[in-house]
């Protein structure tokens, strides 16, 4: 049965997207046809971590909501970036959202029917035939967010081990649950080497009382990348790739 799985942080500068990407190249280089939708209208990015600009994005999300195209009509393969690293089956689209400002300032001002988004997800999943859907939301709390978390049927909660990012993750996961969420996890990033990371799961866990799938170590490798590509891709033998690696499986289930 394909899934659903939505990325969500309730502050920006988690790491989101490029967890959303890391995450979806992992689980397609295992075998699995996987998309990314970025749902983060108001400030997309996962594109830059697949190499797209302005110019290479002819459809957008965008234009789908304005009825302007199907939605698998924005959706680009971008299966080379796996560089053969997968099998036979190994598959990834991506369906960016617009960068003009424009645009941006379009669904700011007139936002967009969000029944037709879920139908994007529907036939998205139909149409490329996926077995795991991932979608990049915006960060917080906002109708187009909580829609997605209604459809999910992971919800993978990103935090730093930072006192803000601890309250709002809580309000986060209490919305999901109320949404009757079938599963959620958590993934603790940034987090310093020098912290005991046993202990930081295990506070965390208590205090959600939902499995945190992994804690990704801050590193200088993960910064001076700066979003040119997927970061597995390039390091995959780094404590970072191997602990995306284990959150993949949670995700695999």
């Amino acid at each position: 049965m394909p899934q659903i799985v939505s990325i969500h942080s309730y502050r920006g500068g988690t790491g989101k997207s490029n967890s959303t990407a890391n995450l979806a190249v992992t689980i397609a280089r295992q075998g699995h046809r996987v998309a990314i939708i970025d749902t983060d209208i108001q400030s997309p990015g996962v594109h830059v971590l697949f190499g797209f600009d302005e110019e290479r994005m002819e459809r957008t999300l965008n234009d789908f909501l304005w009825g302007r195209c199907a939605i698998t009509n924005a959706a680009y393969d971008v299966t080379s970036v796996l560089n053969n690293q997968g099998t036979d089956r190994s598959q990834i689209y991506l369906v960016p959202s617009s960068v003009k400002l424009n645009d941006i300032s379009r669904i700011l001002r007139e936002r967009f029917d969000v029944k037709l988004l879920l139908e994007g997800f529907k036939d998205l999943i139909k149409t490329l035939d996926l077995d795991y859907l991932f979608v990049d939301t915006h960060p917080g709390l906002n109708q187009e967010t909580l829609i997605s978390l209604t459809t999910s049927n992971i919800v993978l909660f990103v935090l730093r081990p930072d006192q803000q990012d601890f309250q709002g993750t809580a309000v986060s996961v209490d919305v999901a649950r109320k949404l009757r969420v079938p599963k959620l996890l958590l993934m603790i990033n940034k987090a310093l080497t020098e912290y005991n990371f046993n202990d930081l799961r295990q506070q965390v866990e208590q205090t959600y009382e939902i499995p945190v799938a992994g804690i990704i170590p801050e590193s200088k490798d993960m910064l001076r990348l700066a979003s040119r590509g997927i970061f597995c891709l390039n390091y995959p033998n780094h404590p970072i790739s191997q602990a995306v690696g284990n959150v993949a499986k949670h995700i695999l289930g």
